[in-house]
């Protein structure tokens, strides 16, 4: 562990003071927002925060360590490592860096990897969905009902553009779910509102070193050496991002400020709704169709 001390404070104590501090506006401010915001914690929750090693689920570490330790709602923390098959420098990263940061993780070795390896098709989609019920049934395991995750805004706002250019279909990704084969579990996402300029600027300014990608598989990815479908969306937000700055914001609350009587269609659970079929019916959201045309004219 790095013991460097300045002012009496550790290296951990310094970077987690910062949080609060130097980026209070940038991570702090908007983590706490979301917790709020979207109600996701309660009072005895016992949270699994999961760690896979990169910068963003080693901040929302932090940030969840510092709010248990002065927030008066009393909540549990496990920090847990799911080992899917890094290699044995990653593994010694993401243990060096636990140790630097004064996070007490708990590894469970899966061997997901090496699983996902064999499959021909969409090795990817086989992996996220292993790694997630993986991850749901260690949270169970030590007693957790919820399990926090590392997404941040931009990963919301890539999810969007991701949603409407490749699958034709408009969505995000939800601050928190139930899920659905693990009764009374739920997965959170704390840092759902702090933009990854602040978590790069965070880990710049500390001189920390997270995984990028730990997949054997795709490392190729992390270092533009392959091209996957979130790059390409990343290259996009910037360029839309240097056209208005307010781009990225605008997109996530568009999710927000839905019009159903300018939607061509709809889904809400298993029904469809259509345009031709509702357009004549009293009380639909397209019946009042003319006035919200005439206002988005003026």
């Amino acid at each position: 562990m790095d013991s460097a001390v300045s002012g009496g404070l550790s290296s951990a104590a310094m970077i987690e003071a910062s949080i609060v501090k130097k980026y209070r506006k940038t991570i702090w401010n908007p983590f706490i927002a979301a917790l709020k915001d979207y109600r996701m914690l309660q009072p005895g929750d016992h949270v699994a925060v999961c760690i896979s090693g990169g910068k963003d689920s080693m901040l929302l570490a932090k940030c969840m360590q510092h709010l248990q330790k002065y927030s008066s709602m009393p909540f549990s923390l496990t920090y847990l490592v799911m080992d899917p098959g890094y290699t044995p420098e990653n593994r010694r990263r993401i243990e060096e860096n636990a140790a630097r940061l004064e996070l007490p993780i708990v590894i469970r070795e899966k061997r997901i990897f090496e699983i996902t390896a064999e499959t021909a098709k969409s090795p990817c989609y086989l992996c996220a969905r292993m790694r997630r019920g993986c991850l749901y049934a260690l949270a169970k395991e030590y007693g957790c009902n919820k399990i926090a995750l590392g997404h941040h805004f931009d990963d919301v706002v890539e999810t969007i553009l991701i949603s409407m250019l490749y699958g034709a279909e408009a969505k995000t990704m939800m601050p928190k779910i139930h899920s659905a084969h693990y009764p009374g579990m739920e997965l959170i996402r704390p840092l759902y509102l702090v933009k990854e300029a602040a978590i790069l600027s965070f880990q710049q300014y500390h001189k920390l070193e997270f995984l990028q990608c730990a997949c054997r598989l795709t490392e190729g990815t992390a270092r533009g050496v392959l091209e996957s479908k979130r790059q390409e969306m990343k290259r996009l937000l910037a360029q839309l991002r240097q056209m208005h700055p307010s781009a990225d914001r605008n997109l996530f609350l568009s999710m927000q400020n839905v019009n159903l009587g300018t939607l061509i269609g709809y889904r809400s659970g298993e029904k469809t709704f259509s345009f031709p079929e509702e357009y004549d019916r009293p009380g639909s959201p397209y019946y009042s169709l003319e006035q919200a045309e005439m206002e988005q004219d003026l």
